[in-house]
C-alpha cells in the first residue's frame, strides 16, 4: 500500500490521512468486487490534499478484522482507535532496532525502483532512451507513493514549443534526405571529391535523425510526467545507491539523474556504490 504512518496534523494544516489516522469513512469493504474476493477500497486525501484511491484484495482474516474494527462506529470515528504512530513505532522498534513505519514505505519505494530499472533498461539503448527508462521506473515509484501534482501551468506552452522543434527537425531531415539523394547520384558518376561530399551529407542526416529521436523522447517523457512529482521520491524515499549503480553500469552521466544539489546530498552514495550494487 505504501501508506504514510499518518501523523497528527496541526490545527493550521489541511486534514491529511495515513495508516494510523484512517477513519471508517475512508474505506469500503466488498466481499466480492470485479471478480476478486475480500476487496478493501481506500479513498481519502493524503499529504498535500492529494487523493489516494486503491482497491486491494486482502486475506479473509484481514477482511474480517476490518469488519470488526468498523462495528458500531460512525463514519467519522477512527478505524484503528487504539493505535497512533508513537505506539506503532515503539512496537516496531521492539521487533528490530531502527524499524519505523516509514521504513516500510522507503523499502517498498526502493525495491520498486530496482525491479523497474532491471525490467525497463535496455543495455544497448542510447543515453536518452536509458534516461526515459529511468524516469519511467521513477514514475512507478511516484505512483506507488501517491506523489501526484497538478499539471504545471506552462505545460501546454512548453509542449507546443517542443512540437514545433520536432516539426522543424523533420523538415530539416526531409531536405537532408533530398540533398543526400542528389549527392549519391553525383558520387556514382563523379570524382572522389563528390564521394566525400556524399559521405558528409550522410553523416549530417544521421546526426539530424539522432537529434529528432532525442526530441521525441523528451516529448514523451515530459508528457508522461506532467501529473507526477518525480523529485519527492528521488530525494526522500529512494536509496540513492540504486540510481548511482545504474548510472555506472549503463554509462549514464550521474548529472543526467541528479542535479548539483542532489549530487552534493548523495555524495556518500556516489563514492560508495559500484556498478555491481543491487538493492
Amino acid at each position: 500500500l505504501a501508506l504514510r504512518a499518518g501523523n497528527e496534523k496541526d490545527d493550521d494544516q489541511a486534514d491529511t490521512v495515513g495508516c494510523c489516522s484512517l477513519r471508517v469513512e475512508h474505506i469500503q469493504l466488498h466481499k466480492e468486487k470485479d471478480g476478486k474476493e475480500y476487496v478493501v477500497v481506500f479513498d481519502f486525501l493524503g499529504k498535500d490534499s492529494i487523493r489516494y484511491y486503491n482497491e486491494v484484495p486482502v486475506e479473509k482474516r484481514v477482511f474480517k478484522n476490518l469488519e470488526l474494527f468498523m462495528e458500531n462506529k460512525r463514519d467519522s470515528d477512527d478505524l484503528f482507535d487504539r493505535l497512533n504512530t508513537q505506539t506503532l513505532n515503539e512496537h516496531l522498534k521492539d521487533l528490530m532496532p531502527g524499524l519505523t513505519a516509514k521504513v516500510f514505505r522507503t523499502y517498498n519505494a526502493s525495491i520498486t525502483l530496482q525491479r523497474q530499472l532491471d525490467e525497463l533498461t535496455d543495455p544497448n539503448a542510447s543515453i536518452p532512451e536509458k534516461i526515459l527508462a529511468y524516469n519511467r521506473a521513477n514514475r512507478a515509484v511516484a505512483v506507488l507513493c501517491n506523489h501526484q501534482r497538478a499539471v504545471p501551468k506552462g505545460h501546454s506552452k512548453s509542449m507546443e514549443a517542443l512540437k514545433e522543434k520536432i516539426q522543424a527537425k523533420r523538415d530539416q531531415i526531409d531536405e537532408a534526405e533530398e540533398d543526400l539523394r542528389e549527392a549519391t547520384k553525383a558520387a556514382k558518376r563523379g570524382s572522389v571529391k563528390e564521394k566525400i561530399a556524399a559521405d558528409k551529407k550522410k553523416t549530417a542526416l544521421e546526426r539530424l535523425k539522432e537529434q529528432l529521436k532525442k526530441l521525441e523522447l523528451q516529448e514523451t517523457d515530459r508528457d508522461e510526467n506532467k501529473t507526477i512529482a518525480l523529485g519527492t521520491s528521488k530525494l526522500n524515499y529512494l536509496d540513492p545507491r540504486i540510481s548511482v549503480a545504474w548510472c555506472k553500469k549503463h554509462g549514464v552521466p550521474i548529472e543526467k539523474i541528479y542535479n548539483k544539489t542532489q549530487r552534493d546530498k548523495f555524495r556518500w552514495a556516489i563514492d560508495m556504490a559500484t556498478s555491481e550494487y543491487v538493492f
